[in-house]
């Protein structure tokens, strides 16, 4: 009787399992993506709530819209204004899109007392394979 509950178990699992699908990204040669920094103001709508919803923590988002895709960073709320951010690296290999950015805080004399909530935003041809932040 154990024999069969423990082989029912196993193939139950197995077809739980089946079901799932794993995305291996490998190292491989990476070739860079032309982009466009997004103004503020410029996001489509439904993008622009979201990333209003989300700014006071960290946050990192993709948004497709017809045949453009954006990706979104935001690195909270800050204690001063004055902070810009860099795009270190935007490129891709045959399984994935990598996007890597840098927050780069202000000169002490140029710290305002207003909190700020900075982000990035850039908009790339609609691609299917997933994207890496970093």
């Amino acid at each position: 009787m154990k024999k069969i509950f423990s082989l029912l178990f196993i193939i139950a699992a197995a077809l739980m399992l089946g079901g799932c699908r794993l995305v291996r990204i490998e190292e491989e040669e990476r070739k860079p993506v032309a982009y466009t920094v997004v103004k503020t103001g410029e996001l489509p709508e439904e993008a622009e709530t979201l990333v209003e919803e989300k700014k006071a923590e960290e946050f990192q988002m993709t948004y497709q819209s017809g045949e453009d895709l954006y990706l979104i960073r935001g690195y909270g709320k800050q204690m001063s204004g004055g902070y810009s951010i860099q795009v270190k690296e935007l490129s891709e290999s045959s399984t994935a899109v990598f996007f890597e950015t840098r927050l780069i805080g202000p000169a002490p004399e140029k710290q305002s007392g207003e909190p700020s909530y900075p982000y990035i935003a850039v908009k790339i041809e609609y691609r299917k394979n997933p994207v890496q932040f970093r």
